[in-house]
């Protein structure tokens, strides 16, 4: 009996030095841009850059827990994270919120579908670095980059 009690004993004070967002982390890895979108804000005078889309394709970026390494662009020392739950018009900086603001008929929800967020609330890693991670699901991240929104699978 008294090692059923020590065992337990153990169990609770292991469970409690365990941070409880250390589930969380799912978003630290490797993340290859797999493919991109032209975004759904780019007007028809704005000319997304191929040539800095061709170049992002199919490299990688780490998410660590001290550092973001990647492309030049996103590279992050000593970011801070804060996975959150956003409504679709706070996506990409809240794009999909000023498109509606400007044009009613365009509903930030429809938006977001368009893209693959099918589920709200919508997971987002803000890094306290330059880009904000809003993830589809575990697997599948998006990043808004002069009129693209890159689409990432984890690796």
């Amino acid at each position: 009996m008294l090692k059923l009690a020590t065992l337990a004993t153990a169990a609770i004070g292991l469970a409690i030095s365990i941070p409880s967002n250390a589930a969380d982390t799912f978003y630290l890895g490797a993340w290859k841009f797999d493919s991109a979108i032209v975004a759904p804000w780019a007007g028809p005078n704005d000319k997304p850059d191929v040539a800095e889309k061709n170049a992002l394709l199919g490299k990688t970026i780490t998410i660590a827990p001290r550092e973001i390494s990647g492309p030049k662009v996103f590279a992050c020392k000593g970011p801070h994270y804060k996975l959150t739950d956003y409504t679709a018009d706070l996506l990409f900086q809240g794009e999909f919120g000023e498109m509606h603001e400007s044009n009613k008929a365009k509903d930030p929800q429809q938006l977001a579908a368009s893209l693959g967020f099918n589920a709200t609330p919508i997971k987002t890693l803000e890094t306290g670095c330059e880009f904000d991670w809003h993830f589809v699901d575990h697997s599948t991240a998006e990043i808004g980059l002069n009129n693209y929104v890159y689409v990432l699978k984890k690796q």
